[in-house]
């Protein structure tokens, strides 16, 4: 069992997020994950820096903990042959310790470009493919061309590789997607509990680390954790269905207006009771996922790493699935 921290972009500027990524590290953490977005979920989380420069600053004042994107859209807002070079630059920059995660990506970032964001699923699981194939090719060195449904490069070529590329975790949530993430990935990243993702993934083929979110915020008191969670993370309970389709925060300022502070206290740990993270992380485990990212919502982000490296680094990395032997 690995266990990460959430660097979350939307809440935080660029060099606060550096700073919790050293204290992650200090604190015991295996890896940080940071979300790629252009906007916030919600503006009155008020941040939204350039991950990519984020992570190699990071990279710089860090030395062993180790780095993901999560995760990329590497087809619209951004084009595989970029994502390509800026993982391939970055896993060289911090000696191996990148991991590049990937998805279909969200209305909220990919429509800023202009070019539109694909209305059906399938399409844009053909992009991911289609992006996944590029980013492999690039990777495998020399100049290289591909003309795909979608997506295309014409003599292209990343001078700059890493001996080893970067493992490639790729975001699923169903059969199709779990399948390009067997095919294409190294890994699969989710943000649901759900056994049968875990399970889609391995029978198409897939045998990488299994990464999962779970939800928490950390507070002195279980209201004040609830309260600050129900302020700036109550779009995290509208589904990925949702997540993916709403155009600008606003919408979903709009759409989670019904939301309560005990809708947050059923998804989320919240205050001080290690117990409680240790079940709401259980189900995780349950379903198959071995690499657990502890994303806190909560106000206080020192005092959610002082809690977890005092309270929870021991009691999450000894979690087994039910059923399995200690």
């Amino acid at each position: 069992m690995e266990i990460g921290y959430k660097l979350a972009a939307e809440a935080f500027g660029p060099a606060e997020l550096v700073r919790q990524a050293i204290l992650a590290e200090q604190a015991g953490f295996d890896f940080v994950e940071i979300s790629d977005h252009y906007h916030p979920w919600l503006d009155n989380q008020g941040h939204s820096p350039f991950a990519w420069t984020v992570l190699g600053n990071i990279a710089a004042k860090t030395s062993h903990i180790g780095l993901a994107t999560g995760v990329t859209c590497p087809t619209v807002r951004y084009h595989p042959a970029i994502i390509a070079q800026a993982a391939a630059t970055l896993a060289l920059l911090s000696e191996g310790r990148f991991v590049l995660g990937v998805g279909s990506g969200e209305r909220l970032n990919e429509h800023v470009v202009g070019q539109g964001f694909p209305d059906a699923v399938h399409t844009r699981h053909e992009l991911l493919r289609e992006a996944l194939e590029i980013i492999r090719l690039l990777w495998s060195g020399g100049y290289r061309s591909y003309e795909g449904k979608h997506l295309r490069i014409e003599d292209a070529r990343v001078f700059d590789l890493p001996e080893t590329p970067p493992l490639i975790a790729v975001a699923a949530s169903g059969k199709a997607s779990t399948r390009i993430a067997a095919e294409l990935g190294d890994g699969l990243f989710a943000t649901e509990d759900k056994p049968e993702i875990v399970e889609h993934y391995r029978q198409a083929g897939g045998t990488g680390p299994c990464y999962a979110e779970v939800p928490m915020a950390w507070a002195p008191d279980e209201h004040s954790a609830a309260r600050a969670a129900l302020e700036t993370s109550r779009w995290a309970l509208t589904g990925w269905k949702v997540m993916s389709e709403l155009p600008n925060p606003v919408n979903f300022d709009a759409a989670t207006t019904t939301v309560r502070e005990e809708d947050i206290l059923e998804e989320f740990a919240c205050g001080t009771d290690p117990a409680r993270y240790v079940e709401v992380a259980q189900p995780f485990v349950d379903a198959g996922f071995d690499r657990l990212v502890m994303q806190n919502a909560g106000p206080d982000p020192d005092g959610f790493i002082d809690f977890y490296r005092r309270e929870l680094d021991g009691p999450m990395r000894q979690l087994k699935a039910k059923g399995q032997s200690a």
